[in-house]
């Protein structure tokens, strides 16, 4: 797997086996990062459920100022800092090995302009994820939710949808809260 756009593109992301990893496509991060293009420069980006930490890499890689990625596994997570550590401005980025759910409850001042939210779909944990994420969204944050095919996750009612696509076993869709009237993303 490697970062396929911005300063670290071409970079190998070293991603070891871990039961329910679905790293998300280039395919479909392709499509993603052209929808975010305008909105990444100096966002401020959590990766929830990182994984192998692809959506936060990538989003520094074209311009995110910092990145949050938070991951239970010890092993994933530990292949994120390495990873980190060889790129150049990879201090941008802080690798959190907690439980996301837990995370979330410890609180913590820092308010994300775009989260990445791709849970383990056997795990159920949107009705309980959702609503904790979205306290720590700024008042005009982007939301990118991964999902199964058939499934689109309840949000509150303040968020939209912006764009979405799908594959055969996943949804992938852009939420945008409220955005101010003079803010709009092509």
């Amino acid at each position: 797997m490697r970062l396929i756009g911005g300063k670290w593109r071409g970079t190998r992301l070293d991603v070891p086996d871990a039961p329910g990893l679905r790293p998300t496509s280039d395919r479909v991060r392709e499509t993603l990062f052209n929808w975010l293009m305008p909105v990444l420069p100096g966002a401020r980006v959590l990766d929830l459920f990182a994984g192998s930490g692809a959506l936060g890499l990538e989003a520094l890689s074209r311009g995110a100022a910092s990145a949050v990625l938070v991951e239970r596994d010890r092993g994933l997570a530990t292949a994120l800092t390495r990873t980190l550590s060889r790129l150049e401005g990879g201090e941008a980025a802080e690798v959190v090995n907690a439980d996301a759910l837990a995370w979330l409850a410890t609180g913590g001042g820092e308010h994300f302009d775009l989260a990445f939210l791709d849970p383990p779909f056997a795990a159920g944990l949107w009705e309980l994820v959702v609503p904790r994420l979205v306290n720590r969204l700024s008042p005009s944050a982007w939301l990118y939710v991964e999902s199964p095919a058939d499934q689109a996750p309840p949000l509150p009612a303040d968020w939209h949808l912006h764009r979405e696509g799908g594959t055969r076993e996943v949804r992938y869709a852009l939420y945008r809260r409220h955005p101010a009237a003079t803010d709009t993303l092509a």
